[in-house]
């Protein structure tokens, strides 16, 4: 064994001296233990496509109002997980009671007058048909008549337009979800359009790839596809295949269960979109030794182990492609301890 180690490390000085790369092929000039063998064989694999993306809430909102008026109450902060109704931010409404009262007034004359123009036209129907009463009598307060109904429903259309605005006063959660962000505290002053609060529904997570057209024509609405969430791989739904404008791309949109909250918005995602199936040798990972830049496994043969240089591919579940250096039918060696040991 002295006598080998020797001579292996005479050959790796005459090849530095020279200025040569290492050999794809070196004799094992260290202790192996020799572990578990493994005999490559080729793997069928999807060849996937990893498009980069950003989970995003499936449902989200800025709710504003209607209402101008002074803010007197918040009750929604940060974080806060609120129920669908739930109160958030209640407005002063003061300036709507002198309307309200204005449209029931309006409402109140308009059926006044809608009442006498019902006397006033059944009158005049009856002397109209005694032969008491000229045509044009009767067809002016028939002509009274739907002025009049016409006038009662303006007024409670009024008095409707009132009361939605009254409810605008008191903004609620238009869902169940979480409060992201407030825009006001109390006593600020809110205009109609402004925003008071970004709420979210974190229970179901939308992700959105773009891959090229080619890439997504096996994707299907409905089918089930692989996403990876901050590493953490998930499955999800496939909402849709969209064509993106001015891009030769199309927009995978993905959903993904998000009951438990494992997840947050705005993560970074990866969306897997199968591919054409190809053939490829697939190693452990922990048979793979490095030496600096260089990776390589440890092949069994008849003169004994040797270090054969590899090209590396894509990691998938503990086993790494290897994409040149070994061949199908070779016998790799996976150490018992720690990969490069």
């Amino acid at each position: 064994m002295a006598v080998r180690l020797s001579f292996s490390l005479l050959a790796i000085a005459s090849v530095l001296a020279c200025g040569e790369a290492p050999a794809t092929e070196s004799p094992a000039t260290i202790a192996i233990d020799p572990g578990q063998v493994l005999v490559l064989r080729d793997t069928v694999i999807p060849d996937a496509v990893d498009a980069p993306a950003t989970a995003e809430p499936f449902i989200t909102a800025t709710i504003s109002t209607k209402l101008m008026g002074r803010v007197l109450e918040v009750r929604a902060r940060e974080g806060d997980a609120v129920a669908a109704g739930a109160l958030l931010v209640r407005l002063d409404d003061r300036d709507l009671a002198a309307k309200r009262e204005q449209a029931d007034a309006a409402v109140r004359s308009a059926g006044a007058a809608h009442n006498e123009a019902t006397l006033q036209a059944g009158r005049l129907r009856a002397l109209f048909a005694d032969s008491a009463a000229p045509r044009a009598h009767l067809d002016a307060a028939e002509a009274g008549l739907v002025r009049a109904e016409q006038a009662v429903r303006a007024a409670r259309a009024g008095a409707s337009e009132v009361e939605a605005l009254a409810d605008y006063a008191e903004v609620r959660a238009p869902f169940s979800g979480v409060v992201v962000q407030r825009f006001l505290d109390p006593g600020a002053f809110a205009a109609p359009g402004m925003p008071l609060v970004r709420l979210e529904d974190p229970s179901r997570l939308r992700i959105v790839a773009p891959v090229p057209p080619s890439a997504a024509v096996g994707v299907r609405r409905g089918s089930a596809i692989g996403v990876t969430i901050e590493g953490v791989p998930a499955t999800g739904t496939v909402e849709g295949v969209v064509p993106l404008a001015g891009a030769s791309l199309v927009n995978i949109q993905v959903v993904v269960d998000n009951a438990a909250g494992r997840f947050s918005s705005g993560s970074a995602a990866t969306v897997s979109v199968p591919g054409t199936p190809r053939t490829v040798l697939l190693v452990p990972a922990g048979a793979v030794v490095r030496n600096g830049d260089l990776a390589g496994v440890r092949v069994r043969t008849g003169a004994g182990p040797v270090t054969r240089w590899v090209r590396l591919g894509r990691e998938r579940g503990g086993m790494v492609e290897v994409l040149s250096g070994v061949a199908a039918g070779d016998s790799i060696i996976v150490p018992a301890g720690p990969a490069g040991a």
